[in-house]
C-alpha cells in the first residue's frame, strides 16, 4: 500500500509542478527561516559552556545600596578571591583575572596588538582551557611568561614552536612562552588572545597588590564542590564584604557562569533577564514562521479541492478507505516537507555567511552532530504532518456519490478555516510591521538624542610605550596640533565611550551618612571641553596657567545630586580629600546613551591618561589626516602600530542589540509577508475556482472586469482589516513591554499601525488581483459550456 501510496504521490506531485514549486518554496523559506533562527538560538544558548565544570562555575557579582537604586556589577576586589577558599567551605577553587585590554606583544619584527588578560593559576583550571603545547602545572606560575592562543602563535612564529620563545609585552618586558592553548570561541563572555599572569601585573601595577576590599577592579570566579549547595555558599559569600568592610552597604552575590551572558541585567541585585528576552522573541519567530509555512500548505492544498474531489470520489468507489486516502494525503505533504528542507539546506549554506556577519556569530551546521539531524528529522516529519494535516482529513472526508455527480463539495465551514487561517497568517505579519517600526524609531530616537558633545570627526588614539610621560604627551599635542591634521587634541583615561572608573568616596557639605551615590571619574587633558565640542556652563577648564592637582570639574548630574546652587569655589572631599570645583561640564553621554547620564568628577592628573583625543581639522582631507597622525605619532613613538578610531563607530556599537533586532525583523518579517502572500493566493485561487461559473453569469450580463477584480477583492481586503484589528492589541503590548526597559524611550505613536495597515492592504490587493484579473479577463463560455 505504501508504495501504491508512494507511485501515486510522485505522480501528482509531477503533473501540477506549479503546485509543487510553490509549496516546495513555501516550506522551504518556512523551514530555513526556521533553522536559522534555531542555530543561532543554541549558539547564544551554549555561551560559556565550554569548560568540563561550566555547572559548578559562578561569577562574583557585587551589589551596592545608592541614591538612585541598588547597581550590580561583576567587577570585585583582588582581595576577594584568596579570602573565598577559607570563607566557603563547598568552594573548590577561587580566581581573579582582569578584564580583556588590548596590549603589544612582538617577536622580532612581528607586532600585534591584541587582547590581554591576567589571571592566577587557578583561572586556568576554573576555565579548563585546552592545551596544545607546554605544561598545563607550570602555566601563570613564573612572573615573566605568558600563554598564548593557537592563532597569535602561529602568527607569531609561523610553523616554528612557540614553546620557551622569548617575546615582548610593549616593547619593554621580556616573556618566556609557556604553552599554547585553543582559540577562545567566540560564545565565550572571556574572550582574549593571550594570558599574563597576575603577579606581572602586580609588578607593573602596584595598585593591583596594595588595593583593599574599596577598590573594584577585577573579575572573580569561584568553582563549588558536584552537588554543593548553592544558597548556602551564596548565603556566607553574602556576608564577607560587611566582615571586612566597617559600614558597608552592599554585599557579594554568585551568579552561574552559564547564565552570565543571557541574564546579565539585575534589578534590585537581582538577575531579571538581559539577552534572553531577545533569544526568547527569536525562538518565537522561528516556529511562527515555520507555522506560517505550513498554514500556507494548507490554504494552497484545500484550494484544489475541486480538482482532487473527483480523484477522492472515484478512490472511494472502488474501494478505498478514508484512512488509505488520509495515509497517501499526509504522505504528499510530509514529501513536500522533505524536498522543502532539502532547498532550505542549500538557502541556509548560502545565507549563513551573511547572516554570520549580522549577527556577529559563527554559526555552522554541524554534520556530524546526532542532534543536529534529530532536529532537522523530527522538524521535517512535524513540519510535513501539521502542513497535512487539515488537507488530508478535509478532501477524505468527501462523499463519492456527491463528487462524481458534481455536486459542490464545499461549504461555509470549509471556507472560515481557510479565512481563519489566511487571518492568522497577516496577523503575525502585521505584528511583524509594527514591531520593526517601532524598533527603527526607538533607535532613530536615540541616536538623534542629544549626547552633550560633537562625536563626527572626533578620533581616539592609544597612548602606549614611552609616551605615558607628560613631556613626551605635551610634545605630541604639539606636533599634531603642528602637523595640521588636527584642530584639537586632549587627554583622558579611558575611551570616550567605555564605562569603568567610579567610586563611592565622594563627599561634600549636607550629604546624608546613610546615602551612597556612585560617580564615575576620569583624568582629562587640558582643552577637554573644547575638543569634545561640549561646554562648560560655569567656571573654566583646566588649564596650563593654574596649578590644577586639587582642582576637579563636574557635570551637571553631580550639580543636581549635591544640591549646590553655586558650584563653583566648593570645596568637597573626593577619596579623603578635599578638592575645589573649578568648572560644571555640560553633561555627556560615556556609557548607556539609554540611561540617566550619571555624576562624572573630572581631575587633571596626566600619569593616568591613557587616550588622546583629538578632533580633525574639517578643512582637510580625511585619509591625509590620518596618515599625518600615524606619522607624528610613530615618529615620536617608534614600535608601537598607531591605532587609531573614530568615536562615531565606536558610539555606534551601542546599539548593536537594537539593529541586530531591527534587521532580524525586516529579514523574517519579509519572509512571513511572503508566505503569508502566497497562503492569500491560495485562497484567492480557491474562491476564483468556486465562484467561476457565478463571475461568468455576471459578465454575460454586463459586468466589467473592473467590478468583478473588486467583486473579489472585496472579501480579502475584509479578511485583512480583521487580521490587522487583531493584531494591533497585541503588538501594542509586545513594544510596549520592550520600551519599558529603557529610561528614554519613544512614545507609541499611529504610524506604525498606518504603515502595517497600509502595508498589508496594499500587498494584499496587489497578491489577490495577480489571480482576480486573471479570472475578469476569462471567457465565460469556458465556465458555462457544460450547463
Amino acid at each position: 500500500m505504501f508504495r501504491l501510496n508512494f507511485k501515486i504521490t510522485l505522480r501528482n506531485l509531477w503533473k501540477n509542478k506549479g503546485y509543487t514549486l510553490i509549496n516546495v518554496g513555501g516550506l522551504a523559506i518556512g523551514l530555513a527561516s526556521c533553522m536559522v533562527l534555531l542555530l543561532y538560538v543554541a549558539y547564544e544558548w551554549s555561551y560559556d559552556k565550554q569548560s568540563k565544570n561550566y555547572a559548578d562555575t559562578y561569577v562574583v557579582y557585587q551589589h551596592q545600596v545608592t541614591s538612585s537604586g541598588m547597581m550590580s556589577w561583576a567587577w570585585t576586589p583582588g582581595v576577594l578571591a584568596p579570602e573565598l577558599s577559607g570563607t566557603i567551605p563547598g568552594a573548590v577553587m577561587a580566581s581573579h583575572s582582569s578584564y580583556p585590554q588590548p596590549q603589544l606583544l612582538s617577536f622580532h619584527e612581528s607586532y600585534f596588538k591584541k587582547a590581554a588578560v591576567y589571571g592566577d593559576p587557578q583561572f586556568l583550571k576554573i576555565m579548563d582551557y585546552k592545551f596544545l603545547k607546554g605544561n598545563p602545572a607550570r602555566a601563570l606560575r613564573e612572573v615573566n611568561s605568558v600563554i598564548l592562543t593557537e592563532t597569535l602563535a602561529k602568527n607569531l612564529f609561523g610553523n616554528e614552536d612557540p614553546i620557551n620563545k622569548i617575546v615582548k609585552l610593549n616593547n619593554k618586558e621580556d616573556l618566556k612562552v609557556d604553552a599554547v592553548i585553543a582559540d577562545i570561541p567566540k560564545n565565550s563572555s572571556i574572550e582574549f588572545d593571550y594570558l599574563l599572569p597576575w603577579s606581572l601585573w602586580e609588578r607593573q601595577q602596584p595598585f593591583v597588590k596594595e588595593s583593599g576590599w574599596g577598590n573594584n577592579f577585577c573579575l572573580t570566579l569561584v568553582q563549588l564542590q558536584k552537588g554543593e549547595n548553592f544558597s548556602k555558599a551564596d548565603e556566607l559569600l553574602s556576608h564577607v564584604l560587611a566582615n571586612h568592610q566597617q559600614g558597608a552597604t552592599g554585599h557579594y552575590s554568585l551568579h552561574t557562569l552559564s547564565k552570565w551572558h543571557l541574564y546579565s541585567e539585575f534589578q534590585n541585585g537581582r538577575s531579571v533577564g538581559g539577552k534572553i528576552d531577545q533569544v526568547r522573541i527569536f525562538f518565537m519567530l522561528a516556529f511562527c514562521i515555520l507555522l506560517i509555512a505550513c498554514v500556507n500548505f494548507m490554504n494552497l492544498s484545500t484550494a484544489r479541492s475541486e480538482k482532487r474531489a473527483k480523484e477522492v470520489g472515484v478512490r472511494k468507489a472502488i474501494g478505498s478507505s478514508r484512512k488509505s486516502l488520509i495515509s497517501q494525503f499526509m504522505l504528499e505533504s510530509v514529501l513536500l516537507s522533505v524536498l522543502g528542507m532539502v532547498v532550505a539546506f542549500v538557502l541556509i549554506e548560502i545565507s549563513l555567511p551573511y547572516f554570520n556577519g549580522v549577527l556577529h556569530t559563527e554559526l555552522v551546521i554541524h554534520y556530524s552532530d546526532w542532534k543536529f539531524w534529530g532536529v532537522f528529522a523530527g522538524l521535517t516529519i512535524v513540519t510535513g504532518c501539521i502542513a497535512g494535516s487539515y488537507p488530508a482529513f478535509y478532501l477524505s472526508s468527501f462523499e463519492p456519490l456527491q463528487v462524481l455527480k458534481g455536486v459542490k463539495t464545499t461549504g461555509s465551514t470549509s471556507l472560515s478555516v481557510r479565512q481563519v487561517l489566511v487571518v492568522f497568517q497577516f496577523v503575525f505579519a502585521a505584528c511583524l510591521i509594527i514591531c520593526t517600526a517601532v524598533i527603527y524609531q526607538q533607535l532613530n530616537f536615540i541616536k538623534n538624542k542629544s549626547i552633550g558633545y560633537n562625536k563626527n570627526n572626533l578620533v581616539e588614539i592609544p597612548i602606549q610605550g614611552s609616551m605615558h610621560n607628560e613631556q613626551k604627551l605635551i610634545l605630541l599635542k604639539d606636533q599634531l596640533l603642528k602637523s595640521g591634521a588636527l584642530s584639537d587634541v586632549t587627554f583622558f583615561s579611558r575611551s570616550i565611550s567605555e564605562g569603568g572608573n567610579n567610586t563611592f568616596d565622594v563627599n561634600w557639605q549636607g550629604k546624608n551618612p546613610k546615602e551612597n551615590v556612585l560617580f564615575n571619574h576620569r583624568s582629562a587633558g587640558y582643552d577637554f571641553a573644547k575638543t569634545m565640542g561640549s561646554g562648560i556652563i560655569n567656571g573654566r577648564e583646566f588649564s596650563p596657567k593654574y596649578t590644577d592637582t586639587a582642582n576637579v570639574i563636574i557635570n551637571e548630574a553631580a550639580v543636581k545630586i549635591m544640591g549646590l546652587k553655586n558650584p563653583v569655589g566648593t570645596v568637597i572631599k573626593f577619596w579623603n580629600s578635599p578638592v575645589t570645583i573649578i568648572g560644571v561640564m555640560k553633561d555627556f553621554v560615556m556609557e548607556n546613551p539609554y540611561s540617566q547620564t550619571a555624576p562624572l568628577i573630572l581631575y587633571h592628573k596626566m600619569n593616568e591618561v591613557e587616550v588622546v583625543v583629538a578632533r580633525l581639522n574639517a578643512g582637510t582631507n580625511i585619509s591625509s589626516s590620518m596618515d599625518k597622525i600615524k606619522e607624528v605619532t610613530e615618529r615620536l613613538n617608534p614600535g608601537f602600530p598607531v591605532d587609531t578610531k573614530f568615536v562615531d563607530d565606536n558610539f555606534e556599537q551601542k546599539f548593536q542589540n537594537e539593529k541586530l533586532l531591527g534587521t532580524v525583523a525586516n529579514w523574517f518579517g519579509g519572509f512571513a509577508i511572503f508566505i503569508s502572500c502566497l497562503g492569500l493566493l491560495g485562497l484567492a485561487l480557491y474562491m476564483a475556482e468556486q465562484r467561476k461559473k457565478e463571475i461568468s453569469i455576471r459578465k454575460v450580463l454586463g459586468a466589467s472586469n473592473m467590478n468583478i477584480v473588486t467583486l473579489l477583492n472585496k472579501d480579502f481586503i475584509k479578511l485583512v482589516i480583521i487580521a490587522d484589528l487583531i493584531a494591533f492589541p497585541i503588538a501594542y503590548l509586545i513594544i510596549n513591554h520592550w520600551l519599558s526597559t529603557y529610561s528614554f524611550r519613544v512614545s507609541i505613536s499611529v504610524l506604525p499601525f498606518a504603515i502595517a495597515l497600509g502595508l498589508s492592504l496594499i500587498i494584499a490587493i496587489l497578491t489577490v488581483s495577480v489571480q482576480s484579473v486573471k479570472v475578469a479577463k476569462a471567457n465565460p463560455v469556458d465556465a458555462l459550456k457544460y450547463e
